[in-house]
């Protein structure tokens, strides 16, 4: 299995940043990657739409609350990558929170680097926009 991740440090409380990244079906409030997101089997599934009219299904496979993480899995996509599973995790960080994106996935017709370099892209991207939120 391959792996990718990024991190991104906030200048907000952990809680304030998982009010707002926290339910499984938020993408669009801060990833403007992602138009739309439909949940499905009682938020456990949500079906999202990219601005490149993509659709990509995910699966939450845990969430807690408490620790402010959850992971899901893809059930469909248009990725060269099969067994993916990724997790979005806050944790406090001095006055601030820090944001840490990974996943782990096999690559499907591409090499290892090709595939961990589009996932780790879009986790950087997606932390940036989400820290485009906190204005310093």
């Amino acid at each position: 299995m391959a792996t990718a991740s990024a991190f991104i440090d906030i200048p907000a409380s952990a809680d304030k940043v998982w009010q707002l990244i926290g339910g499984f079906n938020s993408l669009p409030d801060w990833l403007p990657l992602i138009t739309n997101s439909e949940a499905s089997e009682g938020g456990r599934v949500r079906t999202l739409q990219t601005v490149d009219g993509a659709v990509v299904v995910e699966r939450l496979d845990t969430f807690d609350n408490a620790a402010k993480s959850y992971s899901y899995s893809i059930v469909q996509a248009p990725f060269p990558a099969t067994g993916y599973l990724a997790t979005l995790k806050v944790e406090a960080q001095g006055q601030g929170a820090r944001v840490t994106w990974s996943g782990r996935f096999a690559p499907v017709g591409v090499s290892e680097e090709e595939v961990v370099a589009l996932f780790a892209g879009i986790y950087q991207g997606g932390l940036e926009a989400l820290r485009a939120n906190y204005p310093t």
